[in-house]
């Protein structure tokens, strides 16, 4: 494929479709216009490891009738065609076997990159290097050209040009900077477009260094904006190696007590715990970030209660958790817990190394929705241990309100007449949080759940709302019921709030699956709903709405338990492996985690190991 190739003639120029005979060399791409000796070169493109080939494709040929390659120099873009794919194949492979051999290019702020970081304990070494070399000091100026090397050609998608002419673009925002009436927006779209486009998180950080290193007016307010904008990335990002030597160098440079040193002083701190994030920093984050400043997060927990926590860019769950667990006293109990993201009908458990500003950046762009206001929750995520708990302790209003929600959830399998007792008793510890004078309400999704399911369910799936007569019907039987939970809750007259959450729970303590945390699983080929019950001495199977478990397998009978892809759980027990389908994503992790916790306080078998992958045989399977 190189040299002088009198069998490949391409057609170039597009437009006109005009033939010209290419060769390719060593070191670049020339094109003349015929293969006689002597023809004239019309063009030449040097070939770099910085340069890209883009292969023929169908649609292309569909359009135009041939196939084509386009090649990507600096200056220059060469697009091929030919009416033959093969010849286009061999062209685009033979094109790039050339700039695979070639060795990287390193840029000019590279190169000075280097030299700084070599010198970086002789001062006056390196103040020459910045007397002498403009592309590393602030301008006013545009640039032209990318401060580190990407591809020529290099599109990206989602939306954005190539890399580096977004790398130009980006420059001209931060510049903008400088007189913007409100920063947030442009530093909002800069901090997107390094998520988006992970090469240019190190462009970035070059250009705020250039920015900020020899700055005419370096305390004005509007040289310090490029000091806000480094500390947001700083918190969001993490450079490479090189850039992240060279930078801090830069913060160690800056004139000491000055506002600059402070916001080197915080950066500098930040980079030690930066983990790259998830979601872009939001309109707060960036806003407190910009005074170096923390952040407040309100955490409800069961009843009515909720914290409020300072917390910064890097603070985890596990962090919060345990922050939690002091201020509530909770720091002694058996019992594990989470955080959790959660409204009305949905709840998901948080990772335990998840960065909180990630959670709420994410739960405020969530639609709003006056019904289903989205919140962080802390709550009970492995009981361990139901027996000791003190019902004079806030863990016991944690477990009382829990099984609440499973009650209205319609987790807790009970008979009619149990479901109006707890319901009346329900009624009655809220009741007592009421002044004495008001009326006696319901408390919300006291029927929104299992109780009003039992005669709901059925009409629901005949479309009730179309048939008024059924729906009267209904109205009729949702008042019958009310008024003997009524009836049941006069009768609780006396009941102190703490005896009427002893009796609730009692009445729970009957099922057999109390105390475990419930997973919905999919059912294969099967058509009930099943709910997979981890608890603190087993793992039990049940059939969504029955008290009774299908199976049980005790820990000690567990030989290994994992994830086995996207959307599937398995446990193996003594010669049988059981496959279960859970539907929501990640959700198989969590069962581990869950397990896990529990074997670390049971007695665990020699053999008991925790899998990632499952063994390739699964013999027998018992799917569910």
């Amino acid at each position: 494929g190189r040299g002088r190739d009198p069998g490949s003639r391409v057609c170039g120029s597009w437009i006109k479709q005009r033939c010209y005979w290419f060769v390719l060399s060593l070191d670049s791409l020339d094109y003349y216009s015929s293969s006689e000796r002597g023809a004239r070169r019309l063009g030449t493109l040097v070939l770099t490891n910085l340069c890209s080939v883009i292969w023929p494709d169908k649609q292309t040929f569909k359009e135009t009738g041939y196939w084509s390659i386009t090649v990507y120099g600096r200056k220059h873009c060469y697009r091929l065609y030919t009416k033959h794919f093969n010849e286009a194949v061999h062209w685009a492979c033979a094109v790039q076997k050339v700039i695979d051999t070639k060795a990287p290019v390193e840029t000019p702020t590279q190169l000075l990159i280097r030299d700084i970081e070599e010198n970086k304990f002789n001062p006056e070494v390196v103040d020459n290097i910045y007397q002498h070399n403009p592309i590393l000091k602030h301008t006013q100026s545009p640039l032209y050209a990318p401060l580190l090397p990407f591809p020529y050609g290099n599109h990206s998608g989602k939306g954005y040009a190539t890399v580096r002419e977004e790398a130009v673009k980006l420059f001209n925002c931060l510049q903008q900077l400088e007189s913007a009436r409100d920063p947030v927006p442009l530093i909002q779209g800069v901090l997107q477009t390094c998520l988006d486009l992970r090469p240019l998180r190190d462009e970035v950080y070059c250009q705020l260094v250039k920015q900020t290193s020899c700055t005419p007016q370096p305390h004005t307010a509007a040289h310090l904006r490029y000091w806000q904008l480094l500390t947001c990335m700083s918190c969001t990002f993490l450079p490479g190696p090189a850039v992240l030597k060279y930078l801090r160098f830069h913060l160690k440079s800056q004139f000491p007590d000055s506002e600059m040193d402070n916001y080197a002083s915080f950066i500098g701190e930040a980079l030690e715990k930066t983990r790259c994030r998830e979601c872009v920093p939001s309109w707060e984050e960036i806003q407190v970030l910009m005074g170096r400043q923390e952040m407040l997060c309100t955490v409800h927990y069961p009843g009515p209660g909720s914290c409020q926590l300072h917390i910064s860019s890097h603070t985890t769950a596990n962090e919060v958790v345990r922050r939690m667990l002091e201020k509530l006293g909770l720091k002694e109990s058996r019992n594990t817990f989470s955080l959790f993201e959660q409204n009305a009908h949905w709840e998901r458990a948080v990772g335990g190394s998840t960065i909180i500003a990630d959670i709420l950046t994410s739960l405020s762009a969530k639609e709003p929705d006056s019904d289903s206001q989205w919140r962080l929750c802390f709550k009970l995520y492995c009981l361990l241990d139901a027996d000791t708990i003190s019902v004079d302790s806030i863990e016991y209003l944690f477990l009382f309100e829990q099984c609440h929600e499973m009650v209205v959830r319609g987790q807790l399998p009970a008979c009619e007449e149990d479901l109006q007792t707890l319901a009346a008793l329900r009624l009655q510890s809220a009741r007592l949080l009421m002044p004495p004078c008001a009326p006696p309400r319901f408390p919300g999704g006291l029927l929104g759940g299992a109780l009003w399911n039992h005669t709901a369910t059925a009409a629901h799936k005949q479309k009730v709302e179309q048939n008024l007569r059924l729906r009267s019907r209904l109205k009729e039987e949702a008042a019958a019921i009310m008024s003997t939970i009524v009836e049941c809750w006069k009768g609780l007259a006396g009941y102190s709030r703490r005896d009427s959450m002893t009796a609730y729970l009692t009445i729970a303590r009957q099922w057999s699956g109390f105390g475990c945390t419930l997973y919905e699983s999919s059912t294969g080929s099967f058509s009930q709903k099943l709910w997979l019950g981890v608890a603190a001495t087993c793992v039990s199977l049940y059939r969504q709405g029955e008290a009774e478990a299908l199976e049980s397998f005790p820990y000690g009978q567990i030989c290994s338990y994992g994830v086995s892809d996207s959307n599937t759980f398995k446990i193996t027990a003594g010669d049988r492996d059981l496959l279960f389908e859970t539907t929501k994503v990640g959700e198989q992790k969590l069962i581990a985690g869950v397990i896990n916790r529990d074997l670390n306080e049971s007695t665990q078998p020699a053999s008991l190991c925790h899998q990632n992958q499952p063994p390739r045989v699964l013999l027998p399977v018992i799917k569910y």
